[in-house]
């Protein structure tokens, strides 16, 4: 699978630009500012159905515009051709189209062009608190379980509606067990089934990124990450019962999968405490490649891989090796965000594989 072309309208700091992309390495390089990052996170909205970087829309409509388009053409055996395209305008509900059919559900598409995206705001995965990293894990094994992703749909809906009855007890003064255990025996089906495919996620992917990184770092140091889980030791069911005291004083859910959390280490220590800025861009780095491969396994084809500006604060060795990574033909279709020219020509007119530069800003056709 690859992207042949991309066009762009109102979105961010474009007006409209058309691009045709190489099957192989695509880079673009450019000043800060000039949108290199904005169309990568174009091609994340035609994956994932909505940016890397914004949780709002409408934030991603040109200035003084009415809405946005982005359209991708993507190349997959055995269909061919497949249009991708979004649709958003203000004050208006998102609409997305594969083949100009409109999805019912957005979480249909997901899974159907995926991709792995390594950026600097990565660094948000170690430094920020436990949501970050559980939306991490759910991503990733949403795109290829749509039983999964279901589940952890209804499980948030569940634990909205026992969340809203436990703040109305406790408003009116009064209790009803019976209410409580409808939505109880969905959060325990419901979020065993999510804990033990998130637990088989990285029994799968943890070995891989061990590999990863002791390739990038020269094998220097170990790392590991723990799963940290309630739902372990006892049944959920039990876990539920014993928190329902402080459930009605919090008057929300204490104890269950939304609760989840990865701890990230570096040689028995945790790598936010520990590890120096490039070690710890290495083992995100390391992380989001054994994510690729896990993705490419599962899938049995190859996602996308958009690295965005990944090189600043890695050693030259570290760059090499990661060049050398990913000009391998295993890893399919690349695109590359740098400032340097120089270094983007030194290290791939060297070597024996397709690439396509693309200088930033393009010719825009609001001009």
């Amino acid at each position: 699978m690859f992207l042949q072309k991309l066009t762009v309208h109102n979105f961010k700091n474009y007006h409209q630009a058309d691009f045709l992309f190489s099957g192989s390495i695509n880079c673009f390089i450019g000043n800060n500012g000039m949108g290199k990052t904005n169309l990568l996170d174009a091609i994340h909205y035609l994956s994932f159905c909505k940016s890397y970087f914004s949780p709002v829309d409408t934030l991603n409509i040109r200035h003084d515009q009415e809405f946005f388009a982005l359209l991708g053409t993507f190349i997959k055996k055995p269909d061919g051709e497949n249009f991708v395209q979004c649709i958003q305008g203000r004050n208006q509900r998102k609409r997305f189209l594969l083949n100009k059919k409109e999805y019912d559900r957005l979480s249909d598409h997901i899974g159907c062009f995926p991709l792995v995206m390594i950026s600097p705001y990565d660094r948000d995965l170690i430094n920020e608190g436990s949501e970050i990293r559980r939306r991490y894990m759910d991503s990733v094994i949403s795109q290829f379980d749509k039983i999964y992703l279901d589940d952890l749909i209804n499980y948030n809906k569940a634990l909205m509606q026992r969340n809203s009855l436990l703040k109305m007890f406790a408003e009116k003064h009064v209790f009803d067990n019976l209410v409580l255990e409808v939505w109880d025996e969905q959060l325990i089906r419901l979020g065993e089934s999510i804990h033990q495919k998130r637990k088989e996620f990285l029994e799968q992917i943890i070995p891989i990124f061990g590999k990863y990184f002791s390739l990038i770092s020269g094998g220097s140091e170990s790392v590991n990450i723990g799963y940290r889980t309630q739902i372990e030791g006892k049944p959920f069911r039990e876990k539920l019962t014993e928190s329902l005291m402080n459930d009605k004083f919090a008057q929300y859910t204490t104890v269950g999968i939304h609760k989840d959390d990865l701890d990230f280490q570096m040689d028995g220590f945790p790598i936010k405490k520990f590890g120096s800025q490039g070690q710890q861009k290495s083992f995100l780095i390391s992380l989001k490649l054994a994510q690729f491969d896990f993705t490419r396994k599962t899938k049995g084809f190859n996602p996308l891989l958009l690295l965005d500006d990944i090189f600043d604060k890695l050693d030259d060795s570290r760059v090499q090796q990661l060049i050398n990574l990913v000009s391998e033909h295993n890893f399919g279709q690349v695109f590359i965000t740098d400032t340097s020219e120089e270094r983007i020509l030194r290290n791939f007119d060297t070597m024996a594989i397709e690439h396509k530069i693309f200088r930033l800003p393009v010719c825009d056709k609001s001009s």
